[in-house]
């Protein structure tokens, strides 16, 4: 099958049509034959602006081709039956064929102009006609709601203008399958030419196709941002052959077509976003009266746990154990409702950040203390350069960082090993790295596993998912990064700050 980029048509004339020809010989004959008895009346100079004036209209009328054989008719009528010797072609003065070449370049030109004139102005008013209609296209799609609405209108729209039948192939890819089926498509898709339209940007025509019950023009949908598919058009048995013209038409329509389904898929995405910021609001307020509301019954829950095991006489060893697992359940769900109530804070920014200038350090050293009896089974080797610099952070928000990301490592490797905490400085960066032993993040979670409620481990044991969220959240408000490796011996969390400049200690003596 040839494929070719449409080519310029030739401009030829429409065939000789021989009734404007018969009625052109009738309009000279007929003039000539009303100028008869005005001989000797009227200068031949006269009679000459007469035929010349019939040229004119028939020109208009009648097309150039028609023009052309009136002018050369006249001067044949002018020779004959006015310059003496009349009804004979000979000529008695030679000064009139200088008249009838002078009145056959006349004759001519004016006939071109006005013929020429006459075809613009069919073009002008034809062109007005097209650009009203991709107004009201134009109109006609701003109301659309769906693709599918748009490819009624196209279809409705080149069935109008040119009696074809037309298919618009949305698709966010550069190339077209081969086997790719549209059912209920009543012609042919040519794959490799949608292929090479929607690869190329731009229209391919196969003349070799057309009216064969193929689709022979491929147009692509070109948008702002992207090309959003192509238009396939199958032209008729009846049409008429395409032009230039058309096809430049047709590519006005694609462009109208293509910036529709582009606002159509943004009014998608915000539609989409905008549910996804009141499903996280909505979020956030649940989470937010849940923690409320869990805080209290968990600390009495705890008070009580340490008033069993404060009872004089002392209970029994089965009721202090009970009474400890009580008080290690209600803590750690207390530390899962802390984490409930941070990150529907976080998300709704009601936490400003109190930034301070503290050395890593300082909130290391903290954080570990805080977990204490968490860490009791692991050796924590902290391996932090002496030249780290000052960073300004809130130590509060931070101190929670590291304390979430300890837990973690904690949580994921087994007892007795080791959990190593680095910290170095890398051009203008202060890298703070934690790592253990442990199995690794699943490989099809690293990309979500900074989601809420998402977990890193298909193993992991009961919790919210929610610690290394709030730690995301806590490191992009400071301006830093915090990112999830799998490690050769295991997982592997780095955290990223921006050194800053600290300010100038005065010391007094």
């Amino acid at each position: 099958m040839a494929l070719n980029v449409f080519q310029t048509k030739s401009n030829l004339e429409a065939p000789i049509n021989w009734r404007h020809s018969l009625a052109t010989a009738f309009i000279c004959c007929a003039s000539a034959a009303i100028m008869t008895p005005f001989i000797g009346h009227l200068d031949l100079a006269n009679i000459v602006m007469i035929f010349l004036l019939v040229v004119v209209l028939i020109a208009l009328q009648l097309g150039r081709q028609c023009a052309v054989f009136s002018a050369v008719l006249n001067v044949l009528l002018f020779d004959i039956f006015f310059v003496p010797p009349r009804f004979s072609l000979a000529v008695e003065d030679g000064q009139y064929l200088i008249t009838f070449v002078v009145m056959l370049i006349t004759a001519l030109t004016i006939g071109h102009l006005t013929a020429s004139l006459k075809k613009n102005e069919k073009l002008a008013i034809a062109r007005e006609k097209r650009t009203s209609d991709l107004y009201a296209l134009a109109s006609q799609l701003a109301g659309t709601l769906q693709v599918t609405q748009v490819q009624a209108l196209t279809q409705t729209f080149l069935a109008q203008q040119f009696g074809a039948q037309g298919l618009m192939i949305v698709t966010h890819d550069l190339f077209l399958s081969p086997d790719a089926r549209f059912p209920g498509t009543p012609f042919f898709i040519e794959s490799h030419m949608a292929t090479a339209a929607l690869h190329g940007g731009k229209t391919v025509h196969s003349a070799a196709v057309d009216k064969s019950g193929w689709a022979s023009i491929y147009i692509p949908l070109k948008a702002s941002m992207r090309s959003r598919g192509v238009l396939a058009v199958s032209l008729p048995a009846q049409s008429q052959q395409i032009t230039q013209e058309d096809i430049a038409f047709m590519e006005a329509m694609s462009a109208l077509i293509a910036v529709t389904i582009e606002r159509l898929h943004y009014v998608d995405v915000a539609k989409g976003a905008e549910l996804d910021v009141a499903q996280e609001r909505l979020r956030s307020s649940i989470l937010s009266a849940l923690s409320h509301d869990l805080r209290t019954p968990l600390t009495v829950m705890i008070g009580l746990a340490d008033s069993i095991q404060l009872i004089k006489p002392q209970a029994s060893q089965a009721t202090l154990d009970i009474a400890s697992e009580i008080q290690g359940q209600a803590k750690r769900l207390a530390n899962h409702v802390s984490n409930l109530l941070d990150l529907a804070r976080l998300n709704e920014g009601e936490i400003k950040l109190r930034k301070e200038w503290h050395s890593v350090q300082e909130i290391m050293g903290a954080s570990i203390q805080y977990l204490g009896s968490a860490l009791a089974h692991h050796q924590v080797a902290i391996q932090l350069s002496q030249d780290l610099p000052l960073i300004q952070i809130d130590a509060v928000l931070i101190e929670r960082v590291f304390s979430n990301l300890l837990e973690n490592a904690a949580k994921f490797s087994s007892q007795n090993s080791p959990i190593s905490v680095t910290g170095h400085v890398e051009g203008d960066e202060l890298v703070v790295e934690f790592h253990n032993d442990g199995p690794g993040f699943d490989a099809d979670t690293l990309e979500s596993l900074f989601l809420p409620f998402s977990r890193g481990n298909a193993t992991q044991p009961n919790g919210f998912g929610l610690g290394l969220s709030i730690c995301k959240i806590v490191m992009e408000s400071h301006g830093g990064s915090i990112q999830a490796l799998n490690h050769q011996t295991g997982a592997l969390v780095q955290l990223r700050f921006k050194s800053g400049t600290p300010p100038v200690m005065e010391f007094q003596e």
